[in-house]
């Protein structure tokens, strides 16, 4: 009979010595206990959760502000794993801003962010499944640290996790053998797509901790993981848009995270692991639907100051107004290609958005200056800008 300590798992001896934990198969027996305290709190985070997907639904253009959300967890999901870029790093490479000051690591939330919308556009054609994770999973690797560790393609030795030069036998886990991962990723779809009657918040907390736990590539599990979460609300049309950063949570409680994780392998923990779990989802839920609702505010402020500050040039800094919202980063010859005017008229409308407090300057030269979307940006920063 399975114990409470072997509900995750067991580990097992292999031959060179070292224990190796091999997953038992989704969903946990004895059963996940719904009731009491948890029960409420999966019940707030429902609720949570349709409050922001009908806020996104409010916004003018939903695609132009999902292109933010969609970068915040990138960033913050790749600073997970020890990446140094910050949001504005990324925007400014996006925009093909290349400077010196960029984080070298900066390509690999480019590509986390590619990744994610690949993702996103395969389940059109495909549901959550192996392959598709494998297809994720190329894209994040391709051309970046890791990229020589088989992007795409599971892992055919075994890996580890613990502090950095730690060996096999001083590893804090070890997850199965190369040989049991196609067997237990397998299991996994199974579940994914056939999980009894248990809710879907519960199920994705599920799914996520038993990838980590398969962890079935060399590299990028992580990430891989966290992506898995906000495919699985699109693809259950729980979220119309991929609005919820998780990772910024997961960051937040780092150290927990990881302990929760291994609580579920080492003791059967589950329930905790879902509370840890559905108190994220409540918690970033609000805090989404709070930045949505700042987002409506600013447009609609700096749209009142542009028809009352700029008299018939109005209309061209409406027009600006709206492609900071997809590209919150721009030079002078950006404006001048938007609207088609002169690089002096284009200057004009720039310094004129500046001195109104929409744009900033952020080179500190006299030539090739650059200007971000400051008020924009902070909603989505965790350190805001001075003025």
């Amino acid at each position: 009979m399975q114990t409470q300590q072997q509900r995750a798992g067991i580990y097992r001896r292999q031959s060179t010595g070292y224990s190796a934990f091999h997953p038992a198969s989704l969903p946990p027996k004895p059963p996940i206990k719904i009731e009491g305290e948890f029960q409420r709190l999966l019940s707030k985070a429902d609720r949570a959760l349709g409050r922001l997907d009908g806020s996104i639904q409010t916004l003018p253009n939903p695609d132009l502000f999902v292109f933010m959300y969609v970068r915040k967890e990138a960033v913050l999901s790749s600073q997970i794993e020890g990446t140094q870029s910050s949001l504005q790093d990324l925007l400014a490479a996006e925009a093909r801003l290349f400077s010196a000051n960029l984080p070298k690591d900066v390509d690999e939330v480019i590509n986390y962010v590619q990744a994610m919308n690949h993702g996103l556009s395969r389940l059109e054609q495909l549901p959550l499944s192996i392959r598709l994770i494998k297809e994720i999973h190329e894209q994040l690797l391709k051309g970046v640290r890791g990229g020589r560790l088989k992007p795409g393609e599971l892992r055919q030795s075994q890996n580890w996790i613990g502090p950095g030069g730690c060996t096999l036998n001083e590893a804090t886990f070890v997850p199965p053998p190369p040989e049991e991962v196609p067997n237990s990723l397998g299991a996994l779809e199974k579940f994914l797509h056939d999980p009894g009657n248990l809710p879907a918040l519960v199920q994705i907390g599920l799914a996520h901790a038993q990838f980590e736990t398969i962890h079935p590539f060399l590299d990028g599990n992580g990430r891989i993981g966290r992506l898995l979460i906000t495919l699985f609300l699109c693809e259950q049309e729980i979220l119309q848009k991929p609005v919820l950063y998780l990772s910024h949570y997961f960051k937040q409680h780092r150290s927990e995270y990881y302990e929760r994780l291994q609580a579920v392998r080492d003791q059967g923990a589950w329930e905790e692991w879902l509370d840890f779990f559905i108190q994220g989802i409540l918690l970033v839920s609000k805090e989404a639907t709070e930045t949505a609702r700042r987002i409506l505010e600013l447009r609609e402020n700096h749209r009142n100051q542009i028809t009352d500050h700029l008299g018939r040039a109005a209309g061209n800094g409406h027009r600006i107004l709206e492609q900071l919202y997809q590209s919150p980063i721009l030079k002078v010859t950006d404006v001048e290609q938007l609207l088609n005017v002169t690089f002096a008229a284009a200057n004009s409308l720039i310094s004129r958005l500046t001195r109104l407090g929409i744009l900033q300057e952020i080179t500190g030269q006299k030539r090739h200056r650059v200007f971000r979307y400051a008020p924009y940006l902070d909603l989505f920063s965790d350190q805001p800008s001075s003025p």
